[in-house]
């Protein structure tokens, strides 16, 4: 009885270091999923500048592109607040590299930006921990039998209850 209690899962935020609340407070694994995919097309590309400038615009958007999406990776990280706008940018960007950059970096860069991308939108700040339904819910209590109702409808149904269950979006039966 006088040793220490077990902890539960999550630890409270006060006792968690500075990186931990940092990670948490930002579409973290968002921001690194463009990032790293924008690095990886970089990384497939095998021209040099000099064969780049002279193909054109091709060639400097293959190069463009999965820069922008480190650029909107690290934006995500750093700039929370505008993941929205960078999310969708990079969708789109990281979508367009298809075309620009080896297949997008032979699908893997492609995936990890569109993917990072999809994860940053949908990061949610601030959100309360996931409650199961059965705690929803509370504790189940007995049903009761008292009998008759006093107040019936001209069909023998209680007016709550029919009211209830309309109200709940059941439709009556047909009377």
């Amino acid at each position: 009885m006088g040793g220490p209690e077990p902890r539960s899962g999550q630890q409270p935020v006060a006792e968690q270091d500075a990186f931990t609340r940092w990670v948490y407070g930002r579409p973290f694994f968002g921001g690194l999923w463009l990032t790293l995919g924008g690095a990886w097309i970089l990384l497939t590309m095998k021209a040099s500048v000099k064969v780049v400038l002279h193909v054109g615009m091709q060639g400097v958007a293959g190069y463009l592109l999965p820069t922008l999406m480190v650029l909107l990776g690290l934006l995500v990280l750093f700039s929370p607040d505008q993941r929205l706008f960078y999310s969708i940018t990079g969708v789109l960007i990281s979508l367009g590299t298809w075309v620009t950059s080896n297949m997008g970096g032979f699908m893997v860069g492609l995936l990890l930006g569109v993917a990072g991308s999809v994860l940053t939108f949908g990061w949610l700040p601030d959100q309360d921990a996931r409650v199961s339904r059965r705690e929803r819910r509370g504790p189940a209590r007995p049903a009761t039998q008292d009998g008759p109702a006093a107040d019936t409808g001209h069909n023998g149904t209680d007016i709550p209850t029919a009211q209830a269950v309309t109200a709940a979006g059941t439709p009556r039966a047909a009377q």
